[in-house]
């Protein structure tokens, strides 16, 4: 059973920066894309980042370029989402995924527990 967990979420002023943290115990972690999504309440779940098994392709929402920046380290089994200049509106539940292969544009099946992120204004 693939798990992942979340960390890093919490409370911080705007302008603020936080960064994720996802961790697997799956040892074959590296062959997988792996994205950020979030959840704000009332609104449906949008996707923020991802980056494919090498971390040599990322892509990003619109409403988070130039702020957020994911990464990975293999050697860890762990993917980051650092998040630079947050706003009110950044405020969500985050969650990170695993895809189905090495390429983000695949289904994700595996999902974590989410992690809160509230920016305060």
């Amino acid at each position: 059973q693939v798990q992942l967990v979340e960390s890093g979420g919490g409370l911080v002023q705007a302008g603020g920066s936080l960064r994720l943290s996802c961790a697997s115990s799956d040892r074959t972690f590296s062959s997988y894309a792996v994205g950020w999504f979030r959840q704000a309440p009332g609104k449906e779940r949008e996707s923020v980042a991802a980056i494919n098994y090498s971390g040599g392709s990322t892509t990003y929402a619109d409403s988070v370029k130039g702020r957020f920046t994911i990464s990975r380290n293999n050697a860890k089994n762990t993917v980051y989402l650092q998040m630079n200049s947050l706003k009110p509106e950044d405020t969500a539940v985050y969650y990170c995924a695993r895809a189905m292969g090495g390429s983000y544009y695949l289904e994700f099946e595996y999902w974590g527990q989410g992690t809160q992120v509230t920016v305060s204004s």
